[in-house]
Protein backbone atom coordinates (compact mmCIF):
# COMPACT_ATOMS: atom_id res chain seq x y z
CA UNK A 1 0.00 0.00 0.00
CA UNK A 2 1.47 3.37 -1.21
CA UNK A 3 1.71 6.05 1.60
CA UNK A 4 1.07 9.65 -0.27
CA UNK A 5 2.02 12.90 0.83
CA UNK A 6 0.28 15.78 -0.57
CA UNK A 7 1.40 19.49 0.33
CA UNK A 8 -1.50 22.23 0.30
CA UNK A 9 -2.58 25.28 1.01
CA UNK A 10 -6.15 24.84 0.00
CA UNK A 11 -6.56 28.87 -0.30
CA UNK A 12 -9.40 28.28 -1.55
CA UNK A 13 -9.81 24.47 -2.31
CA UNK A 14 -11.39 23.99 -5.64
CA UNK A 15 -11.48 21.51 -8.27
CA UNK A 16 -8.29 21.46 -9.65
CA UNK A 17 -7.92 20.05 -6.17
CA UNK A 18 -10.48 17.58 -6.80
CA UNK A 19 -8.66 16.15 -10.03
CA UNK A 20 -4.98 16.34 -8.12
CA UNK A 21 -6.69 13.44 -5.54
CA UNK A 22 -8.57 11.65 -8.11
CA UNK A 23 -5.71 11.23 -10.33
CA UNK A 24 -3.97 9.97 -6.89
CA UNK A 25 -6.97 7.53 -6.40
CA UNK A 26 -6.80 6.41 -9.84
CA UNK A 27 -2.55 5.92 -10.03
CA UNK A 28 -2.66 4.52 -6.62
CA UNK A 29 -5.51 2.84 -6.28
CA UNK A 30 -6.00 1.88 -1.89
CA UNK A 31 -3.17 4.21 -1.11
CA UNK A 32 -3.31 5.99 2.40
CA UNK A 33 -3.36 9.79 1.49
CA UNK A 34 -2.35 12.22 3.79
CA UNK A 35 -2.41 16.00 3.16
CA UNK A 36 -0.09 18.23 5.24
CA UNK A 37 -2.02 22.24 5.53
CA UNK A 38 -1.11 25.23 5.97
CA UNK A 39 -3.59 26.64 8.31
CA UNK A 40 -3.95 30.22 9.27
CA UNK A 41 -1.35 32.48 7.04
CA UNK A 42 -0.17 31.20 3.51
CA UNK A 43 3.41 30.91 1.85
CA UNK A 44 2.37 34.34 -0.39
CA UNK A 45 1.89 36.24 2.98
CA UNK A 46 -1.61 36.27 2.34
CA UNK A 47 -5.01 35.56 4.78
CA UNK A 48 -6.57 31.76 4.50
CA UNK A 49 -9.57 32.21 3.58
CA UNK A 50 -10.96 28.88 5.02
CA UNK A 51 -9.91 28.01 8.50
CA UNK A 52 -7.88 25.04 9.04
CA UNK A 53 -10.91 22.50 10.76
CA UNK A 54 -12.66 23.65 7.49
CA UNK A 55 -9.91 22.69 5.11
CA UNK A 56 -9.90 19.30 7.08
CA UNK A 57 -13.59 18.33 6.68
CA UNK A 58 -13.43 19.17 3.03
CA UNK A 59 -10.60 17.21 2.36
CA UNK A 60 -12.36 14.03 4.52
CA UNK A 61 -14.95 14.39 2.09
CA UNK A 62 -13.14 13.92 -0.82
CA UNK A 63 -11.52 10.62 0.44
CA UNK A 64 -8.34 12.36 2.08
CA UNK A 65 -7.01 9.60 4.84
CA UNK A 66 -5.46 11.95 7.40
CA UNK A 67 -4.68 15.28 7.61
CA UNK A 68 -2.00 17.36 9.63
CA UNK A 69 -1.22 21.01 9.79
CA UNK A 70 2.07 22.76 8.62
CA UNK A 71 2.58 24.86 11.37
CA UNK A 72 2.45 28.82 10.80
CA UNK A 73 6.38 29.52 11.29
CA UNK A 74 6.95 27.19 8.02
CA UNK A 75 4.25 27.67 6.43
CA UNK A 76 4.59 31.88 5.88
CA UNK A 77 8.37 31.51 4.55
CA UNK A 78 9.95 31.25 1.49
CA UNK A 79 10.00 27.57 -0.87
CA UNK A 80 12.58 26.29 1.19
CA UNK A 81 11.94 26.40 4.79
CA UNK A 82 8.41 25.92 3.41
CA UNK A 83 9.05 22.37 1.95
CA UNK A 84 11.72 22.12 4.76
CA UNK A 85 8.75 22.00 7.02
CA UNK A 86 6.12 20.20 5.11
CA UNK A 87 8.47 17.31 4.18
CA UNK A 88 10.09 16.61 7.57
CA UNK A 89 6.17 16.21 9.14
CA UNK A 90 5.79 13.93 5.96
CA UNK A 91 8.93 11.91 6.59
CA UNK A 92 7.85 11.21 10.38
CA UNK A 93 4.75 10.36 8.85
CA UNK A 94 6.36 7.81 6.54
CA UNK A 95 4.91 8.66 3.33
CA UNK A 96 6.84 6.93 0.34
CA UNK A 97 5.27 8.88 -2.37
CA UNK A 98 4.86 12.83 -2.55
CA UNK A 99 2.76 13.80 -5.05
CA UNK A 100 2.35 17.56 -6.37
CA UNK A 101 1.82 19.76 -9.49
CA UNK A 102 3.99 21.09 -11.82
CA UNK A 103 3.79 23.02 -14.96
CA UNK A 104 6.91 21.04 -16.63
CA UNK A 105 5.91 17.56 -15.49
CA UNK A 106 9.00 16.02 -15.70
CA UNK A 107 10.51 14.81 -12.45
CA UNK A 108 13.97 13.63 -13.52
CA UNK A 109 14.79 17.41 -15.05
CA UNK A 110 13.76 19.08 -11.59
CA UNK A 111 16.00 16.28 -9.87
CA UNK A 112 18.86 17.03 -12.23
CA UNK A 113 18.36 20.83 -11.57
CA UNK A 114 17.97 19.70 -7.20
CA UNK A 115 21.51 18.17 -8.05
CA UNK A 116 23.00 20.92 -9.41
CA UNK A 117 21.52 23.25 -6.81
CA UNK A 118 23.12 21.13 -4.34
CA UNK A 119 26.30 19.87 -5.77
CA UNK A 120 27.67 22.34 -8.41
CA UNK A 121 29.61 25.02 -7.08
CA UNK A 122 28.77 27.49 -9.45
CA UNK A 123 25.74 27.51 -8.81
CA UNK A 124 25.95 29.95 -5.57
CA UNK A 125 28.40 31.99 -7.26
CA UNK A 126 25.52 32.56 -10.14
CA UNK A 127 22.95 33.25 -7.49
CA UNK A 128 25.14 35.88 -5.18
CA UNK A 129 26.04 37.60 -8.84
CA UNK A 130 22.55 37.99 -9.82
CA UNK A 131 21.66 39.30 -6.34
CA UNK A 132 24.14 41.58 -6.32
CA UNK A 133 23.15 42.83 -9.43
CA UNK A 134 19.14 43.72 -7.80
CA UNK A 135 17.33 40.95 -8.92
CA UNK A 136 15.29 39.16 -6.16
CA UNK A 137 15.81 35.75 -4.86
CA UNK A 138 13.66 33.40 -7.26
CA UNK A 139 15.07 35.63 -10.10
CA UNK A 140 18.30 34.79 -9.38
CA UNK A 141 18.02 31.00 -8.82
CA UNK A 142 15.78 30.51 -12.01
CA UNK A 143 18.96 32.86 -13.77
CA UNK A 144 21.68 30.74 -12.42
CA UNK A 145 20.40 27.39 -13.21
CA UNK A 146 19.96 28.70 -16.73
CA UNK A 147 23.65 29.69 -16.99
CA UNK A 148 24.07 26.01 -16.43
CA UNK A 149 21.39 23.98 -17.88
CA UNK A 150 19.89 26.25 -20.32
CA UNK A 151 16.31 25.04 -19.20
CA UNK A 152 14.37 28.02 -18.20
CA UNK A 153 12.60 27.42 -14.34
CA UNK A 154 10.25 30.24 -13.52
CA UNK A 155 6.89 29.10 -12.57
CA UNK A 156 5.83 28.73 -9.27
CA UNK A 157 4.63 25.36 -8.86
CA UNK A 158 7.62 23.96 -11.00
CA UNK A 159 9.82 26.29 -8.45
CA UNK A 160 7.77 24.70 -5.40
CA UNK A 161 8.61 21.62 -6.80
CA UNK A 162 12.43 22.05 -6.98
CA UNK A 163 12.44 22.73 -3.69
CA UNK A 164 10.37 19.71 -2.54
CA UNK A 165 12.90 17.57 -4.79
CA UNK A 166 16.14 19.26 -3.30
CA UNK A 167 14.71 18.46 0.14
CA UNK A 168 14.24 14.74 -0.43
CA UNK A 169 17.81 14.68 -2.05
CA UNK A 170 19.20 16.47 0.35
CA UNK A 171 17.95 14.89 3.32
CA UNK A 172 18.13 11.41 1.70
CA UNK A 173 14.71 10.80 2.48
CA UNK A 174 13.23 7.52 1.57
CA UNK A 175 10.44 9.36 -0.88
CA UNK A 176 9.62 9.09 -4.42
CA UNK A 177 8.46 13.00 -6.09
CA UNK A 178 5.57 12.09 -8.62
CA UNK A 179 4.25 15.28 -10.63
CA UNK A 180 0.88 15.46 -12.00
CA UNK A 181 0.50 18.03 -15.13
CA UNK A 182 -0.99 21.60 -13.72
CA UNK A 183 -4.36 22.34 -16.18
CA UNK A 184 -3.60 25.91 -15.94
CA UNK A 185 -1.44 28.40 -15.28
CA UNK A 186 -1.50 30.18 -12.02
CA UNK A 187 -1.11 33.66 -13.35
CA UNK A 188 -3.85 33.24 -15.84
CA UNK A 189 -6.87 35.08 -15.99
CA UNK A 190 -8.92 33.28 -18.91
CA UNK A 191 -11.71 30.94 -17.87
CA UNK A 192 -11.94 27.90 -20.61
CA UNK A 193 -12.36 25.22 -17.89
CA UNK A 194 -14.41 24.80 -14.49
CA UNK A 195 -10.65 24.00 -13.05
CA UNK A 196 -8.80 27.58 -12.51
CA UNK A 197 -6.14 28.56 -10.41
CA UNK A 198 -6.71 29.79 -6.53
CA UNK A 199 -5.03 33.25 -7.65
CA UNK A 200 -7.77 34.19 -9.82
CA UNK A 201 -10.61 32.36 -7.25
CA UNK A 202 -9.32 34.79 -4.54
CA UNK A 203 -9.25 37.65 -7.20
CA UNK A 204 -13.18 37.08 -8.45
CA UNK A 205 -14.00 36.69 -4.13
CA UNK A 206 -12.69 40.22 -3.63
CA UNK A 207 -14.66 41.35 -6.46
CA UNK A 208 -17.79 39.65 -4.91
CA UNK A 209 -17.94 37.83 -8.41
CA UNK A 210 -19.20 34.17 -8.33
CA UNK A 211 -17.30 31.56 -7.79
CA UNK A 212 -19.55 28.65 -7.84
CA UNK A 213 -18.44 26.93 -11.37
CA UNK A 214 -15.19 27.14 -9.70
CA UNK A 215 -15.49 25.11 -6.15
CA UNK A 216 -17.55 22.19 -4.66
CA UNK A 217 -20.33 23.55 -2.68
CA UNK A 218 -18.95 22.47 0.33
CA UNK A 219 -15.28 24.69 -0.56
CA UNK A 220 -18.48 27.90 -0.66
CA UNK A 221 -20.06 27.41 2.34
CA UNK A 222 -16.45 26.98 4.37
CA UNK A 223 -15.13 30.56 2.49
CA UNK A 224 -15.17 33.32 4.75
CA UNK A 225 -15.58 36.31 2.30
CA UNK A 226 -15.41 39.23 4.96
CA UNK A 227 -11.60 38.12 5.33
CA UNK A 228 -9.42 41.54 4.90
CA UNK A 229 -5.72 42.98 5.32
CA UNK A 230 -7.53 45.83 6.20
CA UNK A 231 -9.15 43.69 9.19
CA UNK A 232 -5.27 43.67 10.78
CA UNK A 233 -3.54 46.89 9.00
CA UNK A 234 -3.89 49.16 12.76
CA UNK A 235 -2.69 46.16 14.30
CA UNK A 236 0.69 46.35 12.16
CA UNK A 237 0.72 49.79 12.46
CA UNK A 238 0.94 49.56 16.35
CA UNK A 239 3.45 46.87 15.64
CA UNK A 240 5.73 48.75 13.80
CA UNK A 241 5.39 51.74 15.95
CA UNK A 242 6.60 50.11 19.17
CA UNK A 243 9.52 47.84 17.90
CA UNK A 244 10.50 50.16 15.24
CA UNK A 245 14.06 49.82 17.13
CA UNK A 246 14.18 45.96 16.83
CA UNK A 247 12.25 45.64 13.46
CA UNK A 248 15.29 44.33 12.13
CA UNK A 249 14.75 41.10 14.82
CA UNK A 250 12.15 39.95 13.14
CA UNK A 251 11.89 37.13 10.77
CA UNK A 252 12.69 37.79 7.28
CA UNK A 253 13.45 41.29 7.68
CA UNK A 254 17.01 41.76 6.16
CA UNK A 255 19.25 44.26 4.84
CA UNK A 256 18.02 47.50 5.89
CA UNK A 257 14.22 46.66 5.12
CA UNK A 258 13.05 47.71 8.10
CA UNK A 259 13.86 51.48 7.37
CA UNK A 260 11.69 51.63 4.27
CA UNK A 261 8.78 49.81 6.57
CA UNK A 262 9.29 52.40 8.98
CA UNK A 263 9.45 55.57 6.76
CA UNK A 264 6.12 54.45 4.93
CA UNK A 265 4.14 53.05 7.60
CA UNK A 266 2.63 56.59 8.50
CA UNK A 267 1.98 57.48 5.31
CA UNK A 268 0.27 54.62 3.81
CA UNK A 269 -3.47 54.16 4.27
CA UNK A 270 -3.60 50.33 4.08
CA UNK A 271 -1.51 46.96 3.76
CA UNK A 272 -1.49 47.10 -0.27
CA UNK A 273 -0.18 50.75 -0.59
CA UNK A 274 2.10 50.00 2.54
CA UNK A 275 3.72 46.50 0.32
CA UNK A 276 3.43 48.62 -2.98
CA UNK A 277 5.69 51.80 -1.09
CA UNK A 278 8.17 49.47 0.73
CA UNK A 279 8.79 47.36 -2.62
CA UNK A 280 11.77 47.44 -4.81
CA UNK A 281 13.36 45.34 -7.70
CA UNK A 282 15.35 42.99 -4.77
CA UNK A 283 11.88 42.26 -2.60
CA UNK A 284 9.07 40.23 -4.80
CA UNK A 285 5.49 41.21 -3.42
CA UNK A 286 5.50 38.01 -1.75
CA UNK A 287 8.61 38.18 0.82
CA UNK A 288 7.20 41.80 1.87
CA UNK A 289 3.83 39.99 2.59
CA UNK A 290 5.80 37.41 4.25
CA UNK A 291 7.95 40.07 6.55
CA UNK A 292 4.83 41.95 7.17
CA UNK A 293 3.14 39.02 8.25
CA UNK A 294 5.92 37.91 10.56
CA UNK A 295 5.99 41.59 12.27
CA UNK A 296 2.04 41.38 12.86
CA UNK A 297 2.37 37.72 14.31
CA UNK A 298 5.92 38.40 16.75
CA UNK A 299 7.76 35.95 15.07
CA UNK A 300 11.34 36.81 15.51
CA UNK A 301 14.82 35.26 14.08
CA UNK A 302 15.59 33.47 16.99
CA UNK A 303 12.72 30.78 17.25
CA UNK A 304 13.88 27.17 16.44
CA UNK A 305 12.57 25.97 12.82
CA UNK A 306 13.89 22.41 14.17
CA UNK A 307 11.27 23.12 17.12
CA UNK A 308 8.69 20.44 15.36
CA UNK A 309 5.39 19.00 17.01
CA UNK A 310 3.14 16.82 14.64
CA UNK A 311 -1.06 17.79 14.64
CA UNK A 312 -3.69 15.68 13.48
CA UNK A 313 -6.56 17.99 12.64
CA UNK A 314 -8.79 14.97 10.93
CA UNK A 315 -8.68 11.06 9.59
CA UNK A 316 -11.19 8.42 7.96
CA UNK A 317 -11.03 4.77 9.32
CA UNK A 318 -8.06 4.35 7.22
CA UNK A 319 -5.96 7.08 8.37
CA UNK A 320 -6.70 6.18 11.66
CA UNK A 321 -5.41 2.41 11.68
CA UNK A 322 -2.44 3.60 9.64
CA UNK A 323 -2.15 6.75 12.30
CA UNK A 324 -1.87 3.38 15.01
CA UNK A 325 0.55 1.71 13.39
CA UNK A 326 2.70 4.45 13.14
CA UNK A 327 2.31 6.16 16.21
CA UNK A 328 4.69 4.01 18.43
CA UNK A 329 7.25 5.96 16.72
CA UNK A 330 6.42 9.50 16.38
CA UNK A 331 4.79 12.06 19.30
CA UNK A 332 1.27 13.22 17.84
CA UNK A 333 -0.72 16.37 19.76
CA UNK A 334 -4.41 16.20 18.94
CA UNK A 335 -5.16 19.45 20.71
CA UNK A 336 -3.58 22.47 21.99
CA UNK A 337 -1.35 22.70 25.56
CA UNK A 338 0.83 25.55 26.27
CA UNK A 339 4.92 24.92 26.92
CA UNK A 340 4.69 21.89 24.78
CA UNK A 341 6.49 23.28 22.27
CA UNK A 342 7.46 26.54 21.23
CA UNK A 343 6.76 26.37 18.31
CA UNK A 344 3.26 24.53 18.64
CA UNK A 345 2.80 27.86 21.47
CA UNK A 346 3.69 30.21 18.11
CA UNK A 347 0.79 28.50 16.08
CA UNK A 348 -1.54 29.25 19.06
CA UNK A 349 -0.66 33.18 18.57
CA UNK A 350 -1.33 32.79 14.79
CA UNK A 351 -4.57 31.60 15.46
CA UNK A 352 -5.68 34.13 17.84
CA UNK A 353 -4.48 37.14 15.97
CA UNK A 354 -6.73 35.29 12.91
CA UNK A 355 -9.59 35.05 14.96
CA UNK A 356 -8.90 38.90 14.85
CA UNK A 357 -8.81 38.58 11.04
CA UNK A 358 -11.90 36.34 10.76
CA UNK A 359 -13.81 37.36 13.98
CA UNK A 360 -14.28 34.29 14.53
CA UNK A 361 -13.17 34.01 17.89
CA UNK A 362 -14.50 30.66 18.72
CA UNK A 363 -11.23 29.29 16.81
CA UNK A 364 -9.04 30.18 19.88
CA UNK A 365 -11.67 28.17 22.17
CA UNK A 366 -11.32 25.06 19.23
CA UNK A 367 -7.25 24.82 19.76
CA UNK A 368 -7.75 24.01 22.99
CA UNK A 369 -10.72 21.68 22.72
CA UNK A 370 -10.68 20.79 18.98
CA UNK A 371 -10.26 16.57 19.04
CA UNK A 372 -9.38 14.82 15.78
CA UNK A 373 -12.42 15.61 13.04
CA UNK A 374 -13.22 11.78 12.17
CA UNK A 375 -15.01 10.94 8.78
Amino acid sequence: MNRIGIIAEYNPFHYGHVYQINKIKELYPDSIIIVIVSTTFTQRGEISLINKWDKTKICLEYGVSLVVELPTLYATQSADVFSYGALKILNSLEIDTLVFGSECNDVKLLMNLADMQLHDDKYNDLVKKYLDSGKNYPSAMSLALYDLSGIKIDKPNDLLGLSYVKEIIKNKYPITPVTIKRTNDYHGNIVNSNIVNASLIRKMISNNDDISSYVPSITLECINRDISYDNIYSYLIYNVIVNKDILNTYLTVDEGIENRIIKYINVSKNWNELVNNIKTKRYTYNKINRMLIHILLGYKKEYNANDMYIRVLGFNSEGRKYLNKIKKNITVYTNYKPNRSKMFDIEFQATCIYSLITRDFSLIEKEYKNKPIIK
